[in-house]
């Protein structure tokens, strides 16, 4: 199965040249840069990693080798509130995987989608050092602690009252 190439829009285009000339066009910045660049579009496919490998002179191979290795960096567009849950030891032990599978549930999606309206979108981590509030939530950048199945409702109403 071959995959559709996006042409990316001068304007994004100019975008990613603005953020990769903020750091200097610097290819130790690449972590940086595709951080500033994922806050932007929210996500960094194919075409978007191409387009910053060509401005700081990196094979696109490293490039993806750096989105794929850590966590924080996704390929899927992602819902206007990305829940995430802790899976670490400790969150893990207290009950994050019940938490888990209430938003699982109450999203009717699985973990790497997005709902279908586009709001939510669902994820797990390893650790967010919050040890002591386990099991913990995430939704965007608002952090949830001592969260029970019971609690998953409530958590998610905040954000649908919110459009």
């Amino acid at each position: 199965m071959s995959r559709i190439k996006v042409k990316i829009k001068e304007q994004d285009l100019n975008k990613i040249r603005d953020i990769c000339q903020a750091h200097g066009n610097q290819p130790g910045e690449l972590i940086n840069v595709l951080q500033q660049t994922q806050e932007h579009f929210g996500y960094l496919p194919a075409e978007i990693q191409e387009a910053v490998a060509n401005e700081l002179g990196l094979p696109v191979a490293k490039v993806y080798g750096v989105v794929t290795f850590y966590s924080f960096f996704t390929m899927i567009p992602q819902g206007r509130y990305p829940v995430s849950i802790c899976t670490g030891t400790a969150c893990y032990v207290r009950g994050a995987d019940n938490v888990l599978q209430e938003f699982k549930r109450q999203l009717e999606i699985e973990v790497g989608e997005t709902s279908e309206d586009g709001k939510f979108s669902l994820n797990c981590l390893r650790c967010v050092g919050a040890c002591g509030l386990a099991p913990v939530v995430l939704v965007g950048d608002k952090t949830y602690g001592r969260v029970a199945p019971d609690g998953v409702k409530d958590i998610l109403a905040e954000y649908q009252d919110k459009e």
